[in-house]
């Protein structure tokens, strides 16, 4: 038998390596000066963006960065004066300021607005993710219309409520205590938190609930061990924004508490403000930073979980 030849093997040139961007060569040349000079403007623009930033950000901390260092001034180093930085640090504003011209000290103001918010974020917490749970995953008659008129209760201005709010809690005898602050908080009347909610259950698959269903979870069930976990940002949000607003609200206690002892620290700032006598400014700046403490605390605390239930409408894949 005659032997097969065996294949001979040619042996192919090896390529030259292409030329990177930037480097030698017509063709290379061309293509890859573009990314080069881009990455070039950039870098030489960022100088630039991070001047305009801080500009920014001193425009709007310095008013914040003033009310610190007035804190520590005389009245008449307060109107004399634009710059922040006082001549001497005397912090004996925050002592008279937080003993105030009435026999109760800060501190039972304090008490008050914490007596206020805390109860008042619970039932918003409890009421909102309800309601919004509703909305965004229970089919039923009128559903679409019911939350068009919510949406709509959000363009009315809260100042058009007072009034019939006021004649129900007169006649129903809750005036001169905190049931009108945080009763109808109850029952979901922060409109933007339901909102809120809503957007963000409609971007959270509904994997996991069908799942639970099979293994026989009833709808608090879901609500609980399912959706609750995953709202954990928006739910945050909510804790922060209802926190802030409460603390800052000026016109619900000035309406219905009528007793100094139950005035909420926004009272009492403006109680402070003497209306016979001249004013103590320093007293009244250095409270003012006292006050803001809570929220920018609470703030900070929920920093992360914050800015992600704000801006984000959904779970990450």
């Amino acid at each position: 038998m005659s032997r097969l030849p065996t294949p001979q093997r040619r042996s192919t040139p090896l390529q030259p390596p292409l030329p990177l961007a930037g480097e030698g060569g017509g063709e290379g040349r061309g293509h890859g000066t573009a990314p080069t000079l881009t990455l070039g403007r950039d870098r030489g623009n960022r100088p630039l963006r991070y001047l305009a930033l801080a500009a920014v950000a001193i425009v709007m901390l310095y008013p914040l960065l003033w009310l610190v260092g007035a804190s520590f001034k005389s009245n008449a180093e307060i109107f004399s004066s634009a710059g922040f930085w006082p001549d001497r640090f005397d912090f004996g504003a925050y002592a008279k300021g937080w003993k105030t011209s009435t026999e109760y000290t800060f501190a039972t103001y304090f008490l008050n607005s914490f007596l206020i918010t805390i109860p008042r974020i619970v039932v918003t917490v409890i009421s909102c993710v309800l309601v919004a749970y509703a909305f965004a995953r229970f089919e039923f008659w009128g559903r679409k219309l019911l939350f068009s008129i919510m949406i709509a209760t959000m363009m009315l201005p809260l100042i058009v409520l007072r009034l019939p709010q006021y004649l129900v809690f007169r006649e129903i005898g809750w005036l001169d205590s905190y049931l009108p602050l945080i009763v109808p908080s109850a029952f979901a009347t922060d409109t933007f938190f339901v909102f809120m909610l809503v957007q963000f259950l409609r971007g959270i698959p509904r994997d996991m609930e069908e799942a639970a269903q099979i293994d026989g979870c009833n709808a608090l069930q879901l609500l609980w061990h399912i959706i609750v976990p995953l709202l954990k940002p928006a739910i945050i949000s909510v804790i922060v924004f209802q926190f802030i607003w409460t603390m800052n609200d000026f016109m619900g206690p000035l309406i219905y508490l009528a007793s100094v002892e139950k005035y909420p620290v926004s009272l009492a700032l403006k109680m402070s403000i003497g209306a016979t006598e001249e004013v103590e400014w320093a007293n009244v700046i250095a409270i003012s930073v006292v006050a803001l403490i809570p929220s920018i605390a609470v703030f900070f605390a929920a920093q992360k979980h914050f800015i992600e239930g704000a801006t984000s409408s959904g779970v990450k894949g």
